[in-house]
């Protein structure tokens, strides 16, 4: 049960002159994908991602021709609690084994209103592909403040049924229907020789890889 968003979503924005027309790359350190599910009538239990990767293309000129591709590793998966962080990535769930990846690729973006989007495109769960729109929130475009950059920030939300996905198990007493919350940063990087002050000829910085968020619970 997972996804998401998700990976969702993204592309955003037809907000703000601040952004550029560019290419961002999704900040993993400030961004969050979690789920949440019906458990036998008795509760509403949460699980997140803990690792998102991705991209998006955006043209706040014309934000409808925007993109985004998003990439979760089921592995990634937290309730805060390891028997069932176990049992969901289960060939009863999951099956993480044989489908190590959620993935969402947009196929359209719709403006609805201002600082509001309907990014519909493809998510794959469980080696299952499905049509799903994500109803997207622009929360910011304006520029990074404190790394002096091009920057985009929105909220995402789906509701999706995990039995469309081949993901049945326990039905119906664990609900099918689950809802998909993401909220996303992303920036555009800078080549560090292009920054001011830096040394003439100075070679771009190696990337580093970002720090794997703390796990719930």
């Amino acid at each position: 049960m997972n996804r998401l968003l998700p990976s969702l979503l993204l592309c955003l924005a037809c907000a703000s002159g601040a952004a550029s027309a560019a290419n961002y790359t999704i900040d993993a350190n400030h961004t969050q994908v979690f789920f949440t599910y019906d458990h036998n009538g008795y509760s509403h239990l949460s699980a997140r991602f803990n690792q998102v990767t991705g991209s998006f293309d955006f043209d706040p000129a014309n934000p409808a021709k925007s993109s985004i591709e998003v990439s979760l590793p089921i592995s990634s998966l937290s309730t805060g609690v390891p028997r069932l962080d176990t049992h969901i990535a289960s060939a009863d769930m999951l099956d993480a084994a044989q489908f190590p990846t959620a993935t969402f690729k947009s196929s359209k973006v719709t403006v609805l209103g201002k600082d509001h989007l309907g990014v519909a495109g493809d998510l794959t769960i469980h080696g299952v592909t499905r049509p799903v729109v994500f109803d997207v929130h622009v929360n910011s475009t304006a520029p990074n403040p404190m790394r002096k950059m091009p920057a985009a920030g929105f909220d995402a939300h789906a509701k999706i049924k995990r039995s469309d996905f081949g993901v049945s198990f326990m039905l119906p007493g664990v609900g099918d229907e689950v809802a998909l919350s993401i909220s996303m940063e992303a920036g555009v990087r800078k080549d560090p020789a292009a920054m001011p002050g830096a040394a003439p000829g100075a070679a771009p910085a190696a990337p580093t890889a970002p720090a794997t968020p703390a796990t719930k619970g």
